[in-house]
């Protein structure tokens, strides 16, 4: 069974950046799809990014395109959200989630991981 644990959240004022890092257990992240998502405050929880095994094969949400982006390091197993330039609606709880792939990927969906982490905080002031 693979687990994933997220580090990184805290509160930042506008225009700060944050870097979120998820670590599996039970698999190498290279052989995994890996999603971010978050859920705000009585919100759904909305797809952020994600990649697949093709480090040049990555999807974004269009409220986080040139802000945010995700990538790996194989060398240390861990996937990373980078954020910069945060605004107060990013403000949200956010979630690593990951899946072997096998045939057709929907990365946006996130009934389509197996594999979900705790969460951590994001907090962004005004």
């Amino acid at each position: 069974q693979v687990q994933l644990v997220e580090s990184g959240g805290g509160e930042v004022q506008t225009g700060g950046s944050l870097t979120l890092a998820c670590t599996p257990s039970g698999r190498t992240f290279s052989r995994l799809a890996v999603g971010w998502f978050r859920q705000a405050s009585g919100q759904e929880r909305e797809f952020v990014a994600a990649i697949n095994q093709r480090d040049g094969d990555a999807a974004s949400a269009d409220s986080v395109k040139g802000r945010f982006t995700i990538f790996r390091d194989n060398n240390k197993n861990t996937a990373h959200l980078q954020m910069n330039g945060l605004r107060p609606e990013d403000t949200a709880v956010y979630y690593c989630a990951a899946k072997e792939p096998r045939g057709l990927r929907r990365l946006r969906s996130p009934d389509w991981y197996d594999y979900w982490g705790q969460g951590t905080q994001v907090t962004v002031s005004s």
